[in-house]
Parts: C-alpha cells; sequence; structure tokens
C-alpha cells in the first residue's frame, strides 16, 4: 500500500507528444530544428506528428480518467503559447491549453505544468547562452501564470536544466547540439537565474498553486579510491547535481577547488545579485532520478543514455561501466536502490533547507511489441519489465524515506511516472516506448499496456 498523502501520478511533456508542429501558430523550436538535422535522431525521426496529442486531447484525458490517475503532469510548449519567444501569446495556442486544463478538472484531476521542458522558442537567438532569455522566460512565466493561475495546482519552472546545460550546450548530444564543454557553463546559470525570475513572475502574477523546480540528479561515485578518481567525482558532481541543488535552496554556488577554479569560472564569480534571484522559496523540490553515475580520471571510456559525442574525448574523465548492474535498453545501470541513496544525499546535503521532494519522470523505455491475442483478436503490450522496473523504484524510495531508513528525515511528497503515451524520445526517436500507452506508429491509436492495467490497479487499491 502506498502511504497516506504521497501523491503517485503520470506525466508527459509537450515536445515529446503533441504533434501539430505547423498548427495553431506554432513556431519551431531548437528541437523541431536539432532533429530536422541528418544524423540526430534514431531512425530520421522527427516530432512532428509525435502522438498526436494536439488533436486527441479529449481521448487522452479519457486515458487518465479511466486509469484512476488523480494528477497529470504536462508541459506548456513555449513556441505554441508564444511562438517567438517573445510578446503577446497565440490566441489558438491558449485555447489548446485552456481545453486541455477544463478537461483535465473536469473528471477531478489535478493539474501539474511545467513551463520549460526543453523546447526554446528558435527565435531566441543564442538561447539559453544568452543572458536575455532568463528575461524573456520571466515574461513568458507571467503571462502563463497570469492566463492559468487559478487552475493549476502545481507549477514546475524547469525540467532537468542541468541536462540541457550539459547535454545540448556542453556535449552536443541534445538541441542545440553546441559542443562547449565547461564552456557551457553560463547556460546552467541563465537557466537558473530565469527560473529565479519566473518564481517572483508568478507570484507576481499570482498563481494559486505551488511553485518547484525539477532537475536531474544522479548519485556521483569514483570507479575507485584514487585522489584522481576521487577530484573528477566531485568535479562533475558539481556541474551535474549541486551547482543547482545549491543555487536553488542554498543562494549559494557550491565550493570549487583550486585546480578547477579556471574550469568553474562563471561560478566562482557569479554576483551576489543573481544568486539572490536564484534563492527563491520554493514549496517543493524534484528531483528526476535514472541511474548513479560512476567517474574515472583518464580518456573517453563507456557513455550510457544517448551513446557517445565526439566532444566527450576531450575531458579529463570519463563515465565507467557499472558491470554488478543489468543495463536498461538505454544503455544506463538498472539500479533502483540509488533512488534511495539519492534521496539520502539530498536530505544530508540540504537538510531543513530541502522543501518536500517530488521524484520526477520514474520510467523505462523499452520496445513494446504489440501482440493479436489468436482467440479475441485484441491488441495486447505485455511489458512485465517496465512493471517490475516502476515497482522496484516506488519501493526503494519509500524504503529509504520510512522511519528507519537512510532519508528518514525527506519529506517525499510525491513520485511521476512517465510516461503516458509513447512519444518522441529525444534522440532515440521512437526506438525506444515509455508510455504506458502504446501509440500506433501510423494510425495514432491508442492501446493501453499491461503497465496501465498495473498502475490501474495500484491507484484503486490506495482509494
Amino acid at each position: 500500500m502506498l502511504p497516506a498523502g504521497l501523491e503517485l501520478g503520470v506525466a508527459t511533456s509537450a515536445f515529446q507528444i503533441e504533434g501539430g508542429a505547423h498548427d495553431g501558430g506554432r513556431e519551431p523550436s531548437v528541437w523541431d530544428d536539432f532533429s530536422h538535422q541528418r544524423g540526430r535522431i534514431e531512425g530520421g525521426a522527427t516530432a512532428d506528428v509525435a502522438a498526436d496529442h494536439f488533436h486527441r486531447v479529449a481521448e487522452d484525458v479519457g486515458l487518465l480518467a479511466a486509469l484512476g490517475a488523480k494528477s497529470y503532469s504536462f508541459s506548456f510548449g513555449w513556441p505554441r503559447l508564444q511562438p517567438q519567444g517573445s510578446g503577446p501569446l497565440n490566441r489558438e495556442g491558449v485555447a489548446f491549453y485552456d481545453r486541455l486544463l477544463d478537461e483535465l478538472l473536469a473528471v477531478g484531476i489535478s493539474p501539474v505544468a511545467t513551463l520549460f521542458h526543453w523546447d526554446t522558442p528558435s527565435a531566441l537567438r543564442g538561447g539559453w547562452l544568452n543572458r536575455d532569455t532568463a528575461h524573456r522566460f520571466g515574461d513568458y512565466a507571467y503571462a502563463v501564470g497570469e492566463l492559468f493561475g487559478d487552475r493549476i495546482d502545481r507549477w514546475v519552472t524547469l525540467h532537468e536544466p542541468a541536462t540541457v546545460m550539459l547535454e545540448g550546450y556542453a556535449f552536443g548530444r541534445h538541441a542545440p547540439g553546441s559542443t562547449l564543454l565547461f564552456d557551457a557553463l553560463p547556460v546552467g546559470h541563465h537557466l537558473l537565474l530565469g527560473h529565479g525570475i519566473a518564481v517572483e513572475a508568478l507570484r507576481a502574477a499570482p498563481v494559486s498553486g505551488q511553485i518547484g523546480i525539477v532537475n536531474a540528479y544522479s548519485r556521483t561515485t569514483p570507479q575507485t579510491g584514487s585522489d584522481d578518481d576521487a577530484q573528477f567525482s566531485t568535479l562533475w558532481d558539481t556541474v551535474q547535481n549541486q551547482m543547482f541543488g545549491d543555487a536553488v535552496l542554498r543562494g549559494t554556488y557550491p565550493a570549487v577547488a583550486d585546480e578547477f577554479s579556471r574550469l568553474l569560472r562563471p561560478l566562482v564569480e557569479a554576483s551576489e545579485g543573481d544568486l539572490a534571484v536564484i534563492h527563491q522559496p520554493l514549496d517543493f523540490y524534484g528531483i528526476s532520478y535514472a541511474a548513479p553515475t560512476r567517474i574515472a580520471a583518464g580518456g573517453l571510456g563507456v557513455v550510457a543514455a544517448d551513446g557517445e559525442a565526439s566532444a566527450l574525448g576531450s575531458l579529463p574523465f570519463r563515465f565507467a561501466p557499472w558491470p554488478e548492474f543489468d543495463r536498461t535498453p538505454a544503455g544506463q545501470p538498472d539500479a533502483p536502490e540509488f533512488l534511495g541513496v539519492a534521496l539520502a544525499e539530498l536530505g544530508s546535503r540540504y537538510g531543513e533547507a530541502l522543501p518536500p521532494v517530488h521524484v520526477a519522470g520514474l520510467g523505462l523505455g523499452l520496445a513494446d511489441r504489440v501482440v493479436l491475442d489468436a482467440a479475441t483478436g485484441v491488441a495486447r503490450i505485455a511489458d512485465g519489465r517496465r512493471i517490475d522496473h516502476l515497482t522496484a523504484h516506488i519501493v526503494a524510495a519509500l524504503d529509504a524515506v520510512g522511519p528507519s531508513g537512510a532519508a528518514s528525515g525527506v519529506r517525499l511528497a510525491g513520485i511521476q511516472l512517465r510516461s503516458l503515451l509513447d512519444g518522441f524520445e529525444w534522440t532515440a526517436g521512437y526506438s525506444l516506448r515509455y508510455g504506458i500507452v502504446h501509440v500506433d506508429p501510423n494510425t495514432h491509436d491508442r492501446t493501453p499496456k499491461q503497465s496501465f492495467e498495473w498502475l490501474q490497479r495500484v491507484l484503486e487499491a490506495r482509494m
């Protein structure tokens, strides 16, 4: 049984499921540009249609109602609502989200909205390398908050700013495809500044719901006990985890060892004024956990997630393998116990400064197969591995925050599973599917998977 008061919901993001890339006044995002470049995405896929959620809102909310979901996390598409990244909101984009919110509220589902899930409008030249984008994001947050602020129960400013900085600007594996390595650190700072400005804007709008942020969090350890491995593990932990958590929750950047002060100059030289803006009181703090990270000194080794990028060969360390764990189809160690370790580390680092925590985006990408039942002709998708994966992670989180757990001081407020629907999975295209509902790649018909039925039973049991 799930603890009373724990929110268990499902999540999606605009770019991954909406489609309608040329409908209703929407303009391109950096991910549209990136995905249309040859060789960037598995199979040459794009998100132009994706799961066609833009045209199937009522059907998809019906699936949520049938699931028994009490909350649904989605993201606003910035280029759909504000196609140029500035100026008035697009009326057709507003009408789309009005319809989504009305449908959700009509069936008693609590809306959880993310303002930015990676789809920076292409019109914002320089993207997050440009400090002005943080201010444009604040303007966008105010306009969206003013319009929808009475209908949304939780607001997330940014989803995984560390991933945007590292994968998009440092390593070039995500949009916009820049390979700046440590010169990408200003991107992280500007994202955090945008977060702080957006929190102020939402409160000024004002909105009635809670406000927080979600960051990717990966417990980072050295491969060996050597000083070099330990130093580079600390370096990676700084840019992946600590710079985001420390700035948001403490109003400081982490201390930097002398040998890394040049590499991390943007953190060392950050102004107190910017950090004060970033350090806003929050109602919750979200983490998105996929796998732990192991660091070893030296050249390029095994790289998980989206494959290898040539820029990684310039790093003075490598991402070492975890042979003791099975690997997910995405190439990551399948290590649910490290979610508990991550929660314990958060509690130890931030103590009373840590607000209630939401674990966001738990999921597993599989090459799901549709099988027709010979007797009935009904399509079935058996995804027992996904059920086992999700169950193990939920149990690990609950054990960690239990009375005798390593993270017993952490207030776990919710867990969001991804995804409601199969969608565009970034550089993997449609080769990996994360949905608990199968989406036919040709007709876009929806078929609930075995995991949908499992979650349905879990949610029924707690009512």
